[in-house]
């Protein structure tokens, strides 16, 4: 069951979510209860050195079932680890463009500053010990599902039993004369992440988009880049995501300064407008896709071709916060979900996909909460105060909440969130009588 723990200030909420992905957490010594909440008082360093990792399963030979994991990241990752935990003796390949173990990919615009290997969720020696192959640099061109066999750029090839496509998503282009130059870049990697910070160190900056990379990155770049110009069509950041309540929190974007003939300086061009799933080897294929190239999966993370399952950035699945309509999220939290999800199946196990989307992003000192899914939400309930930078605002759809926003409110998006997770709703009559002071008005909240 998936638990959002409020922890004392000794150690930062994003550093406990960092180690809790890490490894499980060791026994806590200190845990009290106030007023029916729980609180876990730990020092980072002890979370640090007293790490735990569960017991695996190891490679047998004589198991000769392969299952082929397409993509380094945590969807992955996740899978390969939830196998050996759960059993599988047989061979585990993960494949990946990649030329590095998994890595915290949120930390490419969070923390440009760190080196690869400080970003790794697991070294090479831990996916060595558990028996799990890792191919960098190798990247699937093609799949014969009917000979369940994929074929690699190098010209190689690998059979299957089972497969996961976890090949995540690329970020958006412009389509305009210049975007190919050296200094425009995007941030896939942690190369790019580096080159951006070398190069926007104590020059002019543009970066294009105002959604979660663009502002991070003009948040870590605030003090170290000589100007900052972030160019949006929208008239707040985080417009689509979180709507314009929370962007004009954070800062109002100037509007269209390049389509009304405007020239910014700039030795550097950052773009963060989207991105596009990584399926295109699947073209001409019968794998079912959407529109943009998303893998459809099931409650299983299953497609439609047997023995195949798909998880993260590529995939387009059905969420229970919005009736079972299909969505993308592109989170961290939810690609471990899928990634656990889709090895237990793998399994025969059955499991259905159960879990509310969580993130957080802080810009400039305001760290802003999120849980749940707001799309297609046609209203939304605002408590506190805007000016005060200190609210809770409920996204409606159909008369129930679906998603909640806070800054500087917590523990009331962690309390939504495990209200959603257990499957109760929240009416929009209970979102307007809630006080963010005092949860026991609200039935659905006090309750949980």
């Amino acid at each position: 069951m998936e638990h959002w723990i409020r922890i004392s200030q000794e150690s930062s909420y994003r550093n406990l979510m960092d180690a809790a992905f890490k490894k499980p957490l060791p026994s806590l010594p200190q845990v009290t209860v106030e007023d029916g909440k729980v609180f876990i008082t730990a020092k980072k360093k002890d979370l640090e050195s007293s790490l735990r990792v569960k017991d695996t399963s190891r490679r047998c030979l004589l198991n000769k079932n392969t299952i082929l994991l397409l993509g380094g990241g945590v969807a992955a990752l996740v899978c390969a680890e939830t196998l050996r935990q759960e059993g599988f003796t047989g061979r585990i390949i993960m494949a990946t463009n990649e030329k590095h173990v998994p890595y915290d990919k949120s930390k490419l615009t969070k923390e440009m500053n760190l080196k690869p290997e400080d970003m790794y969720l697991r070294k090479p020696e831990f996916l060595k010990a558990r028996g799990i192959e890792l191919w960098t640099e190798k990247e699937a061109v093609s799949v014969d599902f009917q000979k369940q066999r994929v074929r690699f750029v190098d010209g190689s090839s690998q059979k299957y039993h089972q497969l996961l496509i976890a090949t995540g998503s690329h970020s958006g282009f412009l389509k305009v004369p210049g975007a190919d130059l050296q200094n425009v870049c995007t941030l896939q990697t942690p190369e790019e992440s580096s080159k951006v910070l070398k190069l926007a160190t104590g020059k002019n900056l543009v970066i294009v988009g105002a959604a979660f990379i663009g502002m991070e990155v003009a948040a870590f770049l605030s003090d170290k880049a000589g100007t900052i110009s972030v160019v949006e069509r929208e008239e707040f950041p985080f417009q689509h995501a979180l709507g314009p309540q929370v962007g004009g929190v954070t800062m109002k974007v100037t509007e269209a300064v390049l389509a009304n003939g405007e020239n910014l300086p700039a030795d550097v061009v950052v773009l963060g407008i989207g991105s596009t799933p990584n399926s295109a080897f699947l073209k001409g294929t019968s794998i079912a896709r959407d529109d943009k190239g998303a893998i459809l999966v099931n409650l299983h993370m299953q497609t439609n071709i047997p023995n195949v399952f798909a998880a993260g950035d590529v995939v387009t699945f059905p969420v229970a916060l919005l009736g079972g309509d299909r969505s993308s999220i592109h989170h961290q939290q939810v690609a471990e979900a899928h990634g656990h999800c889709a090895a237990l199946n793998m399994l025969r196990r059955g499991k259905e996909l159960h879990t509310v989307p969580y993130f957080w992003t802080t810009l400039l000192g305001k760290s802003i909460r999120y849980a749940g899914c707001g799309k297609g939400y046609t209203d939304t309930v605002v408590k506190g105060s805007l000016e005060q930078q200190k609210f809770l605002i409920f996204y409606i759809r159909d008369g129930h909440v679906t998603a909640a926003a806070s800054l500087n409110c917590d523990p009331m998006v962690s309390l939504i969130a495990e209200v959603l997770y257990l499957g109760k709703q929240i009416s929009k009559e209970e979102a307007e009588a809630c006080d963010i002071g005092d949860i026991g008005n609200v039935p659905s909240l006090a309750q949980s």
